[in-house]
């Protein structure tokens, strides 16, 4: 399966290489791991060793939404097990647990379900948020975003100051209805069963600000592992084309060593959570 994405949308697309189907703030939180690391990469081998298709599967990062935490090119394992619906004997059995903010999930695109995306979990159900000058207030506290980076040189009144300024553009369906009926106050207030996804690129993302939440029923699961990267451009990546692809698996012959980012391989991907 090959996903497509346009630049700024999110984030990752099926890895050809893999298997088929398989802002200034409060005072830094220490950040809080659900899992510890033993625990961690001792569930990553158990799901190497036994699921590629029904408990991991792989993808890889085409845009640059999620910079810096995810970049171009890397390829990434998914925790398909994480966000299940747990059944009366497994739930006391394998981790089974609801996305929490901080997390970084992978999604189906709400507007277009046959593409993947992968953002961070800004709010959850029952969540009221808004930006003010780049900055995220969640429930009334300003959050402390150590990941967020903002690269763009010039200020856009609907990014930078959300829901409270008016779109200069033409605004997705979704996102319009997001503003009619779940604004309260000047705060976006998440529904039931529902999450709001931000790119840690901040100036550089089409995430829920521009089409709304994100569908429990949407979620794929959260990114373990980096696996490999590989300084690729989103060109070779997140097109199909013959040409591309061919040109993709040359330069992968002629430059294997030489572009792989060795110090990303097998790097552990974690949410951050801040409790205030």
């Amino acid at each position: 399966m090959k996903l497509t994405s346009d630049r700024g949308k999110a984030a990752v697309t099926a890895d050809p290489s893999a298997p088929p189907a398989v802002s200034q703030a409060q005072p830094p939180v220490k950040q809080e791991r659900p899992r510890g690391t033993i625990a961690e990469w001792t569930i990553t081998i158990l799901l190497l060793l036994f699921g590629t298709t029904f408990l991991v599967q792989a993808f890889v990062i085409p845009t640059g939404s999620m910079e810096d935490t995810l970049l171009i090119g890397d390829h990434l394992l998914v925790d398909k097990l994480a966000y299940a619906t747990p059944g009366p004997i497994s739930k006391y059995i394998l981790p089974y647990e609801s996305p929490r903010d901080g997390d970084i999930i992978v999604f189906r695109y709400p507007v277009d379900i046959s593409q993947t995306f992968v953002k961070r979990v800004v709010g959850v159900p029952g969540d009221h948020l808004k930006i003010i000058d780049q900055q995220v207030y969640r429930n009334g506290k300003k959050l402390y975003e150590p990941y967020v980076v903002h690269k763009a040189s010039y200020p856009d009144s609907f990014r930078d100051n959300f829901p409270s300024s008016e779109a200069n553009f033409s605004q997705l369906p979704r996102g319009q209805e997001m503003l009619e009926h779940n604004v309260v106050n000047g705060e976006v207030v998440v529904p039931p069963d529902s999450y709001f996804a931000m790119g840690d690129n901040r100036d550089n993302s089409l995430d829920s600000r521009y089409w709304g939440f994100v569908p429990r029923e949407n979620i794929i699961g959260k990114p373990l592992i980096i696996y490999w990267s590989y300084n690729a451009t989103t060109e070779s990546l997140a097109s199909s084309s013959v040409d591309n692809l061919a040109s993709h698996f040359l330069d992968l012959a002629e430059h294997f060593f030489t572009k792989t980012r060795w110090n990303r391989t097998f790097k552990l991907i974690h949410g951050y959570h801040n409790y205030n």
